[in-house]
């Protein structure tokens, strides 16, 4: 069994949640059930996932874990981009996240690249 609290990419991931908790507090109000729901949950599934892959008995049972993981961190990707468009979050905010996703998103690829 692994200890996913040694995994750089949970650590980064965990860490982007915290962030996408925080700046969507500033999202409107009726968002609430909508973009905020959806992106707090897509980004807590990555480190959710890479954490219960962890638990699994075989590497490929890891991996298939890992390539749900990058499913939420696209759509975290596709959610950070459509949160500037709708100007809920500013040009700033949206580079720093947008990298951010992208490591975790190479991290996790190259992780999986190293179990088969």
């Amino acid at each position: 069994m692994r200890d996913f609290k040694k995994y750089d990419i949970w650590k980064l991931s965990h860490l982007l949640t915290l962030k996408i908790y925080d700046v969507t507090k500033t999202y409107p109000k009726d968002e609430v059930y909508g973009i905020i729901s959806q992106i707090r949950r897509a980004s807590s599934s990555i480190p959710t996932n890479i954490s219960e892959g962890c638990g699994r008995d075989s590497d490929a049972e890891f991996n298939r874990f890992l390539t749900i993981a990058i499913g939420s961190a696209s759509e975290v990707e596709y959610l950070i981009i459509l949160s500037k468009d709708l100007n809920y979050i500013d040009k700033n905010s949206f580079i720093i996240l947008n990298e951010e996703i992208n490591i975790i998103k190479r991290k996790i690829y190259s992780l999986k690249q190293k179990l088969k």
